[in-house]
């Protein structure tokens, strides 16, 4: 993969080219960057820049046999590390259960996120990580001699979901690491790292993706007419996943987490118990990241819906909310104000951390919705 097929971020390409060009390259990289902006792809980018023989003009050649074998993601000296999820097939499952699958997940597309590769793993109601036998893999794995280029690359995505013994042995690893390693780990939230880990390693923040780059991506990828694909660019503000689920809609793909939002809403607008039931019943059936995921979304449109209370007059620069969002918006959002926004919103951040330790899903949601509820009755003034 080449710097030059992933959209924006120049500034950071131009960064990272440099340290390998002047010699200073760290043996271990934080980066950090939201779904949809390509930080997965530009940590392989790196790598590939790194071990390329031929590189110039700040990128890789693209047609040696170590780029040729990295953009197959089958390069003896890269190696990968991200979350997994029990099977009856792997009881105990490492990143190289699941190899073949990840580079289809890798292959596809320059913009990934963790609901997408769950769905490639069928977790059902599990939570995905990266757990203590995988640490014993990588310091197995670079523990060898490089087989082929000068670095071994280490690409660890989601440090934040390692349980705390894989997070001890990957901290022993980076103070002491084998010569001419290089580990890159990608996060959505350098923050959940272990401190000690974040303290040695250098962090690089992939900001969102600019217009201009968004806008070439999208007319490459969507045969929209300019003026939809600048708005669908406003809409994404920088997020090239997002970008595609707003195509995509446009495309008359309907957004399941959409419609269990003003589902939530509805019902627990006009306190109906018994759709209630029935909708906690189908959020429980997503699975604990997707469900996690969900929350994510219906914050995201709870922060947008407040914007429009509050600032109306703002919605064109402020407020991103595809067609159906935003038809859903017209009528929704006088109910969120500054009365009971955090009350909203810590209701929300709850239930993702009652979630995140293995709380009963059903019972969850459905405190959640009657709480929404009683929030939803107060009055603005």
């Amino acid at each position: 993969m080449k710097f030059a097929d992933i959209a924006g971020n120049s500034a950071v390409k131009h960064k990272l080219a440099a340290t390998v060009d002047g010699g200073r390259v760290s043996h271990a990289w934080l980066f950090e960057g939201a779904d949809g902006n390509g930080a997965l792809a530009l940590a392989v980018a790196y790598g590939q820049y790194l071990c390329c023989p031929n590189k110039a003009n700040g990128d890789s050649c693209g047609t040696c046999p170590s780029c040729v074998k990295y953009q197959k993601l089958i390069h003896p000296d890269l190696h990968f590390v991200y979350p997994v999820v029990s099977s009856p097939k792997f009881s105990k499952p490492v990143s190289d259960d699941y190899i073949k699958e990840w580079r289809t997940f890798l292959a596809e597309t320059n913009y990934h996120d963790i609901d997408e590769w769950l769905n490639r793993l069928s977790s059902d109601n599990k939570q995905a990580g990266i757990f203590a036998q995988e640490s014993q893999n990588i310091i197995k794995k670079l523990n060898y001699k490089s087989f082929e280029a000068e670095y071994k690359v280490m690409v660890i995505w989601m440090p934040e979901k390692m349980n705390p013994s894989a997070s001890n042995k990957l901290l022993k690893m980076i103070e002491e690491p084998p010569a001419k390693t290089v580990f890159i780990l990608v996060s959505n939230h350098a923050e959940s790292v272990l401190k000690t880990i974040q303290s040695r390693t250098q962090l690089v923040k992939i900001p969102k993706i600019d217009a201009q780059s968004m806008f070439e991506a999208l007319k490459a990828t969507y045969n929209f007419a300019d003026d939809k694909t600048k708005e669908i660019v406003r809409l994404a503000d920088g997020n090239f996943l997002r970008a595609k689920e707003v195509a995509d809609s446009q495309a008359d793909t309907v957004s399941e987490y959409f419609n269990l939002f003003a589902d939530m809403m509805r019902h627990s607008y006009t306190m109906n118990v018994s759709e209630l039931l029935d909708w906690a019943d189908s959020v429980t059936k997503l699975g604990r990241e997707r469900q996690k995921i969900f929350i994510d979304y219906a914050l995201r449109l709870i922060r947008e819906n407040f914007i429009l209370t509050i600032l109306p007059e703002k919605r064109e620069s402020l407020v991103y909310l595809t067609d159906k969002e935003a038809a859903f918006a017209e009528k929704f959002h006088k109910f969120i104000h500054q009365k009971n926004i955090n009350h909203i919103t810590n209701e929300f951040n709850l239930a993702h951390k009652h979630i995140e330790r293995n709380g009963y899903e059903k019972l969850i949601f459905l405190d959640l919705a009657l709480k929404t509820a009683q929030l939803l009755a107060v009055k603005p003034q």
